[in-house]
């Protein structure tokens, strides 16, 4: 039993882990050497109510709301057997969340469904060549036309670009105003105006690339929000989802540790199983360690959000840092326990080892989160 979790939490994670050891672990060099999109496990997610943990009920979803705590742990289990499918998961999230917060009732009927099932996918679209943390460098521009609205510009590291049906796009609508000038809105990908002219080609294989708008129009009824208030929607997405890569970096460092025992446990050196050393005790105690206290960040942080806590964006930073971090150094002890044969391009813990960097980076660095911790820290001490 869970002393953190209520016994309807539980059934949840264990439902999640079951269809992960069942149908994604079996498959998940498949899924994450590739990035075409295995939309019959999208499917799947969907008919077990799993992907329904992102968008309310009404809607199509499973929950009155949309809650922290469920989706970190669908994400722990999701990424533990697949970082791809995960991400898909998470970006249904992401590419919705805005829209359910100030979308307009017509539009979130036609969008949200769909998104749902796993009919269609979702995209966000923040990050630019010269704004990456810095979200008021952003040069994407939304000019007032008419009945709507002119975007151009340019965003990189786009997840699910050229396969979403829909995008988040964060521009500028009046760009002397900093990030008070920064408006959301949602785009069909099939815009005239709207193309998808570059994918990267990441260390581990994900959907991802650039979008560009030249000319796109956009239909005034698609600002999400007011004008003005796209920064504000990005930070309430950013304290639900936040916690969450945190949880998925718990999952990613678990399935790293379970190769870990599996390979010494059948690894024999100077006539004993590799996982009887005392030194590899060692390592296995500090994973063991490391990962639950991440996991008890994660599940205070989407806890809190979901009490209606004012503002959990410290604690959820302290699970998206510490989280991220540990699956850092226990993927690497991972495959220091299997020696040589961790190396083999192919192997499982080879795989791990490349999808964990990424996990410092999106989402906000790690250097952005102590910047946050820090100075909530800081003032809260002033504030004594």
């Amino acid at each position: 039993m869970d002393i953190i979790l209520t016994p309807q939490q539980e059934a949840f994670r264990d439902k999640v882990k079951n269809l992960v050891d069942a149908h994604i672990l079996p498959r998940s060099a498949e899924f994450d050497e590739s990035t075409d999109v295995p939309w019959d496990v999208m499917r799947l997610l969907a008919e077990q109510s799993i992907l329904g943990v992102v968008i309310p009920r009404e809607y199509g979803g499973v929950g009155p709301g949309v809650e922290a705590l469920p989706i970190c742990l669908a994400r722990e289990q999701l990424m533990r057997g697949s970082c791809n499918v995960d991400s898909l998961f998470a970006m249904q999230g992401l590419g919705s969340y805005p829209l359910i917060l100030g979308g307009n009732e017509e539009l979130k009927r036609e969008i949200l469904p769909p998104i749902a099932r796993g009919a269609k996918l979702a995209a966000y679209a923040v990050t630019e060549s010269g704004a990456g943390s810095d979200v008021a460098a952003m040069e994407t521009r939304a000019e007032r036309r008419g009945d709507g609205y002119v975007l151009n510009g340019r965003k990189v590291f786009t997840s699910n670009a050229g396969v979403a049906a829909t995008y988040v796009i964060l521009a500028k609508t009046d760009p002397s105003q900093g990030v008070k000038g920064i408006s959301a809105l949602l785009v069909d990908g099939n815009s005239p105006g709207f193309s998808v002219p570059e994918q990267f080609d990441l260390i581990a294989p994900h959907i991802t690339g650039v979008i560009e708008m030249r000319d796109c129009y956009v239909p005034v009824n698609r600002l999400l929000g007011r004008e003005g208030e796209g920064f504000k929607l990005a930070m309430q997405t950013f304290d639900v989802y936040r916690a969450s890569v945190g949880a998925a970096a718990v999952g990613l460092a678990q399935g790293a540790m379970e190769e870990a025992l599996a390979y010494g446990r059948t690894r024999k050196q100077f006539g004993q199983a590799l996982v009887d050393f005392q030194i590899t005790q060692f390592k296995l105690a500090d994973m063991a360690t490391e990962i639950d206290a991440a996991r008890l960040l994660v599940y205070r942080a989407a806890k809190l959000k979901d009490m209606g806590a004012p503002s959990v964006t410290k604690e959820a930073s302290m699970a998206k840092l510490f989280g991220t971090e540990v699956a850092g150094r226990v993927v690497d002890q991972a495959l220091q326990i299997h020696g040589g044969r961790g190396l083999l391009k192919g192997a499982r813990i080879e795989r791990l080892y490349r999808q964990a960097r990424a996990m410092r980076i999106y989402e906000g660095t790690s250097e952005i989160q102590r910047l946050i911790i820090g100075r909530a820290v800081t003032k809260e001490a002033g504030q004594r």
